[in-house]
């Protein structure tokens, strides 16, 4: 029987629960092994012959290669070892994020600094009904 998920009702979210973790579990196991200057160095002389030696789906490696962040959460990444992508790849952490909402870096910075993200659109989605029959 399926645990009740209130989360689910969270637009644009994906929690990092059992399933996502189960269903990602050679995604983080990849990305944890470019810790090692060694595994980093494979992976950059040729992803693709590094990622098939994971167990990953195609889908999954598909997005790293992408580097489709949004992807790769939804396979079950988790964002802590998915940044380890983008050290590898020399880019920061504030600029991985920045794609992942499809804004520029600068933009995306300059909204962080303002405030965040507007709550409009990102209600959860029995509030978000709420709001609209009030209009």
């Amino acid at each position: 029987m399926a645990l009740d998920k209130p989360y689910l009702d969270v637009p644009g979210t994906t929690v990092f629960d059992a399933e996502q973790s189960r269903k990602g579990y050679w995604l983080n196991q990849f990305c944890m092994s470019l810790m090692q200057a060694e595994n980093r160095a494979r992976f950059r002389a040729d992803e693709r012959a590094y990622l098939d030696g994971w167990a990953m789906s195609e889908a999954q490696k598909q997005a790293v290669l992408a580097r489709d962040l949004n992807a790769c959460i939804a396979l079950g990444g988790n964002i802590y070892f998915l940044v380890k992508i983008g050290a590898t790849d020399g880019v920061s952490v504030q600029n991985m994020v920045s794609t992942m909402s499809g804004m520029g870096e600068e933009d995306y910075r300059l909204m962080m600094l303002g405030g965040g993200r507007s709550i409009e659109g990102n209600r959860y989605l029995h509030e978000q009904a709420a709001q609209e029959r009030r209009i």
